[in-house]
């Protein structure tokens, strides 16, 4: 049976390599994400045959994206591959392949913004609790909830951090964000005192006593950096045993941050600061988190809402 990348012309092939290069080392795209357009790509070219991408126009491309609208792709979806796209023509510009960009004027469907779920004070409490502080990686667990919740961190800046990320007699950390980017966070100081609790009494214990500058916070049983994925498998199992009706995950301390300091009157760029967004359109969800529960109580309290 052919595969999608017998049908590409072999010049093709060699355009989109140097495209996944370009997306690896300049725009330093995660690993992901570069999967995800070489796949969107690969449908692409291999639907336009023996034709090239430099040979297209606007028409064209709209074709194609009639042809796999018809596909029941979600919104999200089709948002992404026609991003491929546009990312992908931008380059051939870029690398002077096309005089004029065809893609330049395709647009995507418009996303519903979902508002972003969040822990109220009870809810953390209920989690924090929740957790066995009588065992090794309970208190190793609590750790890195706390510090989730402290600094609104993505759960893989916390599984990259290393013993040199940290200034914590200045309450600081040192993170690494999308695309390489770095940014200091602040830490609470109760985060802060748990953290060098765990450093000096529980990590020794995980056949690890000796480490260097570069060595991994947060490791597993066996002495290796903890992965994403176990911290995910940690949450939702405390999920399931409060059988709470949000998803328990790390995201939902990042969502929960954000949330708690524009409502205590965080000015928004702060906030962008802090969680590291590019643009400050990620932030303003969370402005739109707050207004709702402003409406939602009002709607309850006064006696004309209704």
């Amino acid at each position: 049976m052919k595969s999608i990348k017998d049908n590409i012309k072999q010049s093709s092939l060699r355009q989109l390599e140097d495209f996944k290069l370009y997306l690896e080392i300049e725009r330093n795209l995660s690993i992901h994400t570069v999967k995800a357009y070489n796949s969107d790509l690969s449908d692409f070219l291999g639907w336009i045959g023996d034709r090239t991408a430099e040979e297209l126009t606007y028409k064209n491309i709209r074709e194609y994206l009639s042809d796999f609208q018809t596909k029941n792709y979600s919104k999200t979806t089709v948002s992404r591959k026609i991003t491929a796209i546009k990312t992908f023509y931008k380059y051939l510009y870029r690398e002077k392949l096309i005089q004029h960009n065809p893609a330049d004027n395709i647009k995507g469907p418009r996303k519903a913004k979902n508002l972003p779920q969040f822990l109220n004070n009870n809810e953390v409490k209920s989690v924090f609790d929740s957790i066995d502080l009588n065992t090794v990686s309970g208190i190793r667990d609590r750790t890195i909830f706390e510090l989730l919740y402290a600094t609104g961190i993505r759960v893989s800046e916390l599984c990259s951090l290393n013993f040199n990320n940290l200034n914590l007699d200045e309450n600081e950390i040192t993170v690494f964000g999308k695309g390489g980017k770095e940014r200091i966070v602040l830490i609470s100081n109760r985060a802060n005192t748990m953290l060098k609790a765990y450093i000096q009494d529980i990590r020794p214990t995980y056949n690890d006593s000796t480490y260097t500058e570069d060595s991994p916070i947060f490791i597993n049983n066996t002495g290796y950096r903890l992965n994403q994925r176990s911290v995910h498998r940690a949450l939702a199992q405390i999920g399931e045993k409060l059988s709470m009706p949000k998803k328990i995950s790390p995201h939902i301390f990042r969502h929960s941050f954000a949330t708690k300091l524009l409502e205590n009157g965080a000015d928004l760029r702060v906030v962008q600061e802090l969680l590291g967004h590019a643009s400050i359109s990620n932030t303003q969800i969370y402005t739109h988190v707050s207004t709702e529960r402003l409406r939602q109580a009002y709607n309850k309290a006064h006696p004309r809402a209704r």
